[in-house]
Parts: structure tokens; C-alpha cells; sequence
């Protein structure tokens, strides 16, 4: 009898240690808990942290987080209001504000990622639906004076009236409206890339080379332009400064050959007899061919001159 008095005491201390600790939980600050008696939830959700008390073995903690979470949603090929054909690659930060209501609606995390992707999709769709495609690429302080190269195209020039920043903004307006009451916060949305389609792409990539091109040949003709000019400039003063030259050469030839007449006729009025002489031997050199036989007159100045040398 001794001995099962103390079984039964040994019995009750195990189940009394095991009640204490099933029956106490700490709640982190990162966490907040809801509990579930037989799997559905009793009293409110509790968010402060420290050590908690629930009923040992009858009641179960679940643990959610409170800090931020991050959704993250497959890119979606999405038709704008202009009807050109983009894929949207969105992410959302989140985090969970009614722990009870959050357990009650979605479960899990799993369950709160496929409901973000609906909400959150569907209202990004609608927007983009309902905008032109220069608002969903190009921010609202978006100017011209941003574009490196102004296109043709006055649909790439316009300046947005709403947006991307607006129109993400416009979506996390939309969206937190259904998620409230499951008890999900958004905290924002946004577009992470934006790109076209395949199709779309390659009439893009043909319209910016075509521009491209466009501008190519203004700078080339600006450059022909300009040359144009700079060799037309450097022709004049050649022109001017050749002119000069000449001017000068002139000038100064004009001025050696008047010194040189002066000279000769100074020399010559000194020796006429000799000048005459110098005159008939040029007239000679000029008449004279290679092949010429020439026959002397015995008056001939140019004979006598000649006996008059040999003799000496």
C-alpha cells in the first residue's frame, strides 16, 4: 500500500511538472501568438512579450510573425491602355496586424502569399489597364530634360500626368483595402521591372536604332557643316596671305629690276660700243640654231671683233 502511495505521488509530481511546463510559453518580441483550444482559436491574439500562461495540454500556442514580410509576385504579361503588351514584375512588403483574424482567414504565410498574389495582381492589372504605358515606365518628375536624345515621337516626349510612383501608390491604395480584413497590412507596392513583350521588343529596339540613326546623320551633317566651314575659312586666308606673297614678290621684283636697269643703263651709256656687241651676240644666240652654218659679212661687227681678238 506504502508503495503505491508513492507511485501515485511520483505520478502526480511528473504530471504537476509537466502541466508547468506546457502550461507556460514566452512570447519574443519578433512574434505574437494566438491561442487554439481543440484547433479553434480562444480569446483575442496576444502581441506583448514575455511569459505567458494557457492551459496545459487542452490548448495550443500558434506563433505569427510582427515583423515586416516581403511578397514577391510572378511577372504578368498585362495589355496597357494604349494596347501594348508589357510583362509587370511587382514586389510588396507586408506584415500581419490581427493575428487572430490573419489565423482565421489565410492559416499560414502560404496562404497569405496566394491571397497577396490575387489582390495584389488583380489591382495592379486594373491600373495598368486603365494607363498609358509612358505612365507606367517614367516617373511623375519625369521632364524632357531628362531624355539624352529628343525623339520625334511626341508620345516619347510627353511628360506623364500620374506616374509609376503614383500609380503604385494608387495600387497599395487599392489593394489594402481587401486585406485589411484578413488581417494583412500593406505597406507598399512596387513595380520591380517593366519590360515588353517579344514582339513589342524588337519594334522598339527597331524605332530606337532608327532614331539613333536619325540623330547620327544630324551630327554627321552638322560635322560636314562645320567642316565646310573651317576649310573654306583656311582657303581665304591661303587665298590672303598667297595674295600677300605675290604682293611682296612684286613689289620686290619691280624694285630689283628698276635697280637693275638703272645699273645697266649706267653701264651701258659707259660702253655703248660694247652694249651694241652684247646685243648682236644675243641677237645671234636667238637666230642661230644647232645645226646652222652662218656666214659673216667682212663688215660684220661680230667678225671684226673676232680677227680683232686673234690678232691680239
Amino acid at each position: 500500500m506504502k508503495k503505491l502511495i508513492q507511485i501515485a505521488s511520483l505520478v502526480l509530481v511528473v504530471a504537476l511538472i509537466l502541466s508547468i511546463i506546457d502550461g507556460f510559453y514566452i512570447l519574443r518580441e519578433d512574434k505574437q501568438a494566438v491561442i487554439t483550444q481543440f484547433g479553434a482559436p480562444v480569446g483575442e491574439s496576444k502581441t506583448t512579450a514575455g511569459l505567458k500562461f494557457k492551459l496545459p495540454f487542452i490548448q495550443r500556442v500558434r506563433f505569427f510573425e510582427k515583423r515586416i514580410l516581403i511578397w514577391d509576385g510572378d511577372p504578368n504579361q498585362i495589355p496597357t491602355n494604349d494596347k501594348t503588351f508589357i510583362f509587370m514584375d511587382n514586389t510588396a512588403r507586408w506584415r500581419i496586424t490581427d493575428a487572430l483574424r490573419y489565423l482565421q482567414a489565410v492559416k499560414n504565410e502560404t496562404g497569405a502569399q496566394t491571397l497577396l498574389d490575387d489582390i495584389i495582381n488583380g489591382a495592379v492589372r486594373d491600373l495598368v489597364n486603365q494607363n498609358d504605358l509612358i505612365e507606367i515606365i517614367r516617373s511623375s518628375d519625369w521632364d524632357e530634360a531628362y531624355s539624352i536624345a529628343r525623339s520625334r515621337d511626341e508620345e516619347m516626349n510627353r511628360v506623364p500626368e500620374k506616374g509609376r510612383d503614383k500609380i503604385s501608390e494608387m495600387v497599395l491604395q487599392q489593394a489594402s483595402k481587401n486585406t485589411k480584413k484578413y488581417g494583412i497590412e500593406l505597406i507598399d507596392v512596387m513595380f520591380k521591372r517593366v519590360n515588353y513583350i517579344q514582339s513589342v521588343r524588337q519594334k522598339v529596339y527597331s524605332r530606337m536604332i532608327s532614331e539613333r540613326k536619325r540623330i547620327a546623320a544630324e551630327k554627321r551633317s552638322l560635322g560636314e557643316g562645320r567642316k565646310a566651314e573651317i576649310l573654306g575659312k583656311v582657303e581665304r586666308e591661303l587665298k590672303e596671305i598667297t595674295s600677300e606673297a605675290n604682293r611682296k614678290a612684286t613689289e620686290i621684283r619691280g624694285k630689283a629690276d628698276a635697280e637693275a636697269t638703272a645699273l645697266y643703263g649706267t653701264s651701258y651709256n659707259r660702253h655703248r660700243d660694247f652694249y651694241f656687241f652684247q646685243k648682236s651676240l644675243e641677237s645671234y644666240r636667238n637666230i642661230i640654231g644647232a645645226n646652222t652654218s652662218l656666214i659673216l659679212s667682212p663688215k660684220s661687227e661680230l667678225l671684226q671683233f673676232l680677227e680683232s681678238t686673234a690678232s691680239q
